[in-house]
């Protein structure tokens, strides 16, 4: 039996299950409804919103729709921040294991690369893997989204700029303003003529030291502004982020793609701090505008949470630099990349088998969590993404003993950044395309489950409780299978994940 005929009859029966309840329960009122139920037992008033048909109300996708119980739905919005790792490896190159809250799974997970088939067009590919692990029935599961490659570059919209600087005391720090004028300066002689640069300033007030300005024949201005930067005062951080969406605002162009840019310590000591307050003030601009903010933090004290937040809910997303390289890397190469959008509001949602699988954890997302519900509902806010992007979710499965079958099928929905139309993708996972070890997994999944495990044993401790299932009992273990990895990957970035390993076993001491 294919499997869209298998779930056709699963319906049936469970809808004639359904049928002869309400029969018995229609005096009485109600039935029991346990979490511990079995499927066929479960409420399934909350199972995956249908997909948007034709006009006569069907759909070509509700034969490959897999239906789950409630408990069974997985959703959270897309996230590419990768702030949380940069930043957990310059606490360790200081000497210091990184306080646990600053540690989220995701981003660990969303620093290295993936190889991932990508979309001809706008949009996303949808690839579902796993491998079984040393815990008996246990799983990881990953769900890899890839956007189409950056080698359109030339046909990307011009960019309008508003950088929002942080020139308070604590920004004197070296490796904090100048690594900012640095790379602002190099970055101004690789736009394009068509973009346009905004400066913003703020310590205790804000101040407009640069209007929306073309590149075209003003790339001196541009550096000369840059290079006078100075540090004075207390931190505003709220009065930037205002004053920089006014300035965009101002700025605004037609046809471009506008964003904010906020270089910071983020840590806020002046007028408002709270994010959700600040959010509020320009959730106007935000909202009519579609201007999306792009946070890069810096400083070894470092306001995480605040930058989080206020990239999260500001419709865009963060990175962290800690020295001239990688802060070329970003302004040079990263927000270039990321000028271009080719998704917004996308959301992910993982319906699990109920017959197959008994039990499942995503690793992270903690907070781009999203209520099942609200997956087709485009007016809850999702994440938004470039080209040359790949975002990946990676689950702890528990499956029935001996389950057989379909596993698990992941949807993407977006919707498109010019027209704001809705597009999905979906891939499925059976039970026998997992692979019978990690070891046996391609080398980019086993990357994937090490930084996994890396961030899991920092938020964890010395909870093995806790661990995710499979976890290598120890740091060095787990640096042993890092170090195997960079060899056979050849790629630097695995290189240093080792490394930071190494150093997180060592403060472990």
């Amino acid at each position: 039996m294919k499997p869209y005929e298998r779930y056709r009859t699963r319906r049936l029966l469970l809808a004639l299950t359904a049928a002869g309840g309400l029969l018995l329960t229609a005096c009485s009122g109600g039935g029991d409804s346990g979490e511990g139920s079995k499927a066929a037992d479960r409420d399934i008033s909350g199972l995956p919103a249908p997909a948007h048909g034709d006009e006569d109300g069907t759909s070509e996708q509700e034969d490959q729709d897999r239906e789950a119980a409630p408990d069974h739905l997985s959703t959270f919005a897309l996230d590419v921040d990768t702030a949380s790792y940069d930043y957990a490896r310059r606490a360790l190159a200081d000497g210091r294991l990184p306080d646990p809250s600053t540690v989220r799974p995701e981003e660990f997970v969303n620093s290295f690369r993936q190889d991932y088939e990508r979309p001809d067009g706008d949009g996303f590919s949808v690839t579902v893997d796993g491998a079984r692990t040393t815990d008996e029935d246990w799983s990881l599961v990953r769900v890899g989204l890839a956007t189409r490659t950056t080698e359109r570059t030339g046909e990307r919209p011009p960019a309008a700029l508003t950088f929002v600087i942080d020139v308070s005391g604590s920004m004197a720090e070296p490796g904090r303003l100048d690594l900012a004028q640095e790379s602002l300066s190099v970055m101004t002689d690789r736009l394009r003529d068509d973009d346009s640069v905004a400066i913003v300033t703020f310590s205790d007030e804000a101040e407009t030291v640069l209007p929306m300005t073309r590149l075209d024949g003003n790339r001196d201005e541009i550096h000369d502004v840059v290079s006078e930067l100075d540090t004075r005062d207390s931190t505003n951080l709220g009065a930037g982020v205002e004053t920089g969406y006014e300035t965009a605002v101002e700025g605004l162009r037609e046809g471009a793609t506008n964003r904010v840019v906020l270089v910071s310590d983020a840590l806020a000591n002046t007028g408002d701090t709270d994010a959700d307050t600040i959010l509020e003030r320009i959730s106007g601009e935000r909202r009519e505008h579609g201007i999306t903010l792009f946070g890069v933090g810096v400083g070894s004290d470092y306001g995480d949470a605040l930058m989080e937040r206020l990239a999260g809910k500001g419709d865009g997303h963060t990175v962290y630099v800690s020295d001239e390289d990688e802060a070329r890397k970003v302004f040079c190469e990263e927000l270039p990349r990321n000028i271009d959008l080719t998704a917004r509001d996308a959301k992910a949602q993982v319906a699990f088998d109920p017959e197959t699988v008994e039990e499942f954890r995503l690793v992270g997302y903690d907070n781009r969590r999203v209520a099942d519900e609200d997956f087709r509902d485009d007016r809850v806010d999702g994440g938004e993404v470039g080209p040359g992007h790949t975002v990946t979710a990676l689950y702890a499965v528990r499956t029935e003993p001996g389950a057989e079958g379909h596993l698990a099928t992941a949807t993407v929905r977006w919707l498109d950044p010019d027209t704001r139309d809705p597009h999905e993708e979906s891939g499925d996972l059976e039970t026998d395309a997992l692979h019978d070890s990690l070891r046996a997994a391609p080398s980019r999944f086993q990357v994937t489950a090490v930084a996994a495990y890396f961030a899991d044993a920092l938020r964890s401790g010395d909870d093995r409780h806790r661990r995710l299932p499979g976890a290598p009992v120890s740091f060095a273990e787990l640096a042993d299978g890092a170090r195997a990895l960079a060899g056979a990957t050849e790629d630097g970035a695995v290189r240093e994940l080792a490394e930071a390993i190494e150093q997180a076993d060592r403060r472990r001491d």
